[in-house]
């Protein structure tokens, strides 16, 4: 061995930004020996969706779904209430869960799993819909309302489960530096509800200038962000109202704000099913969806008898 030159041990290994510096125990602070660039994930894909009055569809399971399964639907709302409309009225699911976030705005809820209240500015819902629910979502004031609505395709085992919610003010919702862990777990930081393992659902705020780096966990290939306000360059130029759409890799995303900058971040392991889709419910089988439907049917009909539809 050439003593001229003394080796690095494996465990030196200290994290400056975007590099991971190797340095050798007893060499001067700035001697750098070796430098390993962690290259961040690239965008593949990036759209502002199709717009149809105050909602537009950035996802849906018969395209980009396909591509960011368990993430299979994705809606951005804003609307300002008017006398004598609805909001979303009651309607069913089976075979997915969905999570609203109230960017601004309140809304009552009601759901046949015997819950109802108010969903304030910044709070969540999560229904797992199972093997069917109905639910049903009204403004309470005339103040503007924004949000996203996600659905998730829920594993084989629980698609045809027992429906259930979970209503969290913004105050219950987890936090980690400059994120809100909607779903799953961000650094410390561990969501309430009982989402399938294996996927994340963050909101992001950054303030203009700064720069955030997210690690995803072990095997989640799957990325994407949609921003609700500001700009993003993400190894690309993202704007508000925009999806994009990262490679299925196991590398970070590394961003910085270009104004200050609300957006929601989604990572997960691939659903391994495919996609079967009626017009409320997605299952993973012809077989799990003819069963959700059945129950959304008879629940319906409770529904009628009692003058709620």
């Amino acid at each position: 061995m050439d003593e001229s030159k003394p080796t690095i041990p494996t465990n030196q290994v200290i994290h400056r930004g975007l590099f991971f510096v190797l340095r050798h125990q007893g060499l001067e602070d700035n001697a750098m020996n070796t430098i390993v660039s962690i290259q961040p994930r690239a965008i593949t894909h990036r759209t502002s969706g199709k717009s149809r009055g105050p909602i537009t569809r950035l996802m849906s399971p018969g395209d980009l779904g396909q591509l960011l399964k368990p993430f299979v639907f994705l809606d951005q709302f804003g609307f300002k209430p008017e006398p004598g409309k609805k909001g979303f009225g009651m309607h069913p699911h089976s075979g997915i869960a969905t999570l609203t976030y109230m960017i601004e705005g309140e809304m009552a809820y009601e759901d046949t799993t015997g819950k109802s209240g108010i969903l304030p500015n910044g709070g969540v819902e999560w229904m797992s819909a199972g093997n069917g629910v109905w639910h049903d979502a009204q403004p309470v004031s005339d103040a503007p309302i924004t949000g996203f609505q996600l659905w998730i395709a829920l594993p084989a085992a629980q698609e045809n489960g027992p429906a259930h919610s979970v209503y969290l003010a913004a105050s219950q919702v987890a936090r980690q530096g400059p994120a809100q862990v909607l779903l799953g777990r961000y650094g410390a930081a561990q969501s309430s509800i009982p989402a399938p393992q294996g996927m994340n659902y963050l909101a992001v705020k950054l303030k203009d200038g700064e720069h955030w780096r997210y690690t995803p966990p072990a095997g989640h290939s799957v990325a994407w962000l949609a921003i609700n306000a500001g700009h993003l360059d993400a190894g690309g130029p993202i704007s508000a109202g925009e999806l994009a759409i990262f490679e299925e890799s196991d590398r970070p995303i590394d961003f910085v704000a270009k104004g200050d900058t609300h957006f929601v971040l989604g990572s997960a392991v691939k659903h391994p099913h495919d996609l079967v889709t009626g017009y409320y419910s997605v299952h993973t089988s012809k077989a799990a969806l003819n069963q959700g439907e059945l129950e959304i049917e008879r629940i319906g009909a409770v529904l009628r008898e009692q003058g709620r539809l």
